[in-house]
């Protein structure tokens, strides 16, 4: 037996053989329950470091705190709603800057189309929450109930006190980690240590406790139990992924050319002995019984395969026992793979058109949000013109419109600001109950005050002039304006 060259001969191949009723695949098929193996080794480790970063991250960022001043929110990373303010270290965001938002939004979908192209699922497989925590849910199980043979045994077997003392104790550690995961959620939208205190005193808003009810209940679920069923039918990406991609992405594959045709060590050794052909792979099935989606990776790339190289892992073990090469299994690109097997040269392209222009649009939109972060005003003002009416005629003549004009300040203390009227010829400006050149606004606060603009010149008839209203520090003089319209008879 030899080894197929291509992925269209192999299909080729598989369109020969007679179609029997093993064959047909089921539109809806039972799940089969996954018992993934224990391994060790280099992308283990690093998905125990990724988790242990990102749940670290997650988990103790609401308490840190950052001095912003006197009268200000003392928490690093705080979405303020009553207040309408978004707090992350020395940024703070306002409504109308959602634009911010925005981009980081824009930033990561960009980031993950780079890692598409470099490196596949590569998300998937190592920062994905439901990847994160399934992760953290199955090393308790394997902490309590056994590794992959022990889960089965106790499974098949009848229920005991035994039995039902370790489920118990693994459910109810599972359900301890996905409430704090739902406590941890809400404290990034109070001060985190007083909303511990009111949480545990019942003094808490009773919508704190309805979201840490439904996110404890939708960890426990995911994680707990619907696992790679989250990544197979639920998520979008992997249907996504497939359009993006393209066959020099790096993706954990079979080395058909190293691999087959299988057999066990001592029958692969007999065939080498004789100068016949004979594969690195014994069939010891190690890379199944460790992936936590069940992927049988010698099958081909599939859908329900996250990425996670734990199947490398799980191989390169098996290769340190029979002294054969590493990397049977390894990241590999669908067009190299095929390089390999035709026996043309190594074919790598990581730089490419497509990770170049990706790479380009996240240096450009970081560009601008920093250029944005930059020029950031402390400053703003709007106005908004009334509408009934209009305007009003006075008995001398005169035209006057009003306005409601509203003035921002963004910095943490407080400020006098100067307003002036502009592009109206000979106006006068009547701030409402205030002085014009002393308008005073507390800090991290807006002020709305009612502005009345009134002409004494002849206007034509059906005017509308631009009108320009400008704010003046009076301390730092930085200026902020606003354009609206004055509109005669």
């Amino acid at each position: 037996m030899t080894a197929l060259s291509t992925n269209s001969e192999r299909k080729a191949a598989a369109e020969t053989v007679p179609a029997t009723a093993e064959d047909d695949i089921p539109l809806y098929e039972a799940r089969r329950q996954i018992y993934p193996q224990s391994v060790h080794g280099r992308y283990r480790t690093i998905k125990w470091v990724v988790l242990a970063v990102t749940l670290g991250i997650y988990y103790l960022l609401p308490f840190v705190r950052w001095d912003r001043g006197p009268d200000a929110p003392g928490q690093a990373v705080l979405i303020d709603f009553p207040n309408r303010r978004f707090y992350f270290f020395f940024l703070e965001i306002w409504p109308q800057e959602f634009y911010y938002v925005a981009g980081l939004l824009i930033l990561a979908a960009l980031i993950l189309f780079l890692m598409n192209a470099v490196a596949g699922r590569v998300w998937c497989g190592y920062l994905c929450p439901q990847t994160v925590w399934t992760d953290l849910f199955m090393a308790v199980e394997r902490l309590i109930e056994g590794d992959r043979r022990e889960r089965m045994r106790a499974d098949a077997a009848p229920w005991s006190l035994d039995k039902f003392a370790h489920k118990a104790l693994t459910h109810s550690v599972w359900l301890l980690i996905a409430w704090w995961t739902g406590g941890a959620w809400v404290l990034y939208f109070a001060d985190a240590p007083t909303l511990v205190v009111e949480l545990a005193t019942f003094q808490a808003p009773a919508v704190a406790y309805m979201s840490i009810a439904i996110l404890t209940f939708t960890t426990y679920a995911l994680a707990g139990h619907m696992r790679e069923q989250v990544c197979t039918y639920m998520c979008p990406w992997p249907r996504i992924q497939a359009a993006l991609t393209d066959e020099y992405a790096l993706n954990v594959t079979y080395r058909y050319d190293r691999g087959e045709p299988r057999g066990s060590v001592k029958k692969a050794a007999a065939l080498r002995e004789k100068g016949q052909p004979a594969g690195d792979c014994i069939d010891c099935d190690q890379c199944v019984a460790v992936c936590p989606t069940g992927v049988d990776i010698r099958k081909g790339l599939q859908l329900p395969c996250i990425q996670c190289g734990l199947c490398i892992d799980a191989c390169n073990n098996v290769m340190d026992k029979i002294d054969r090469p590493r990397n049977l299994i390894a990241y590999e690109s669908e067009a190299n793979l095929e390089a390999r097997m035709a026996g043309k040269p190594f074919v790598q392209r990581i730089v490419r058109p497509r990770t170049i222009l990706y790479a380009a649009l996240i240096v450009f939109a970081c560009g601008l949000m920093l250029t944005a972060l930059i020029g950031r005003a402390t400053e703003g003002v709007a106005a908004i013109h009334d509408r009934n009416p209009l305007f009003v005629k006075l008995s001398d003549g005169s035209i006057r419109n009003a306005y409601t004009v509203r003035l921002t300040n963004k910095l943490l203390e407080s400020r006098t600001f100067a307003l002036s009227v502009e592009g109206v010829p000979d106006a006068s400006m009547e701030v409402v109950g205030d002085q014009a050149d002393s308008l005073s606004i507390g800090p991290d606060q807006t002020r709305e005050v009612r502005v009345l603009v009134t002409t004494r010149d002849k206007l034509p008839p059906s005017t509308s002039l631009p009108v320009t209203f400008r704010i003046r520090d009076t301390s730092s003089g930085l200026t902020a304006t606003v354009q609206d319209h004055f509109i005669g008879p």
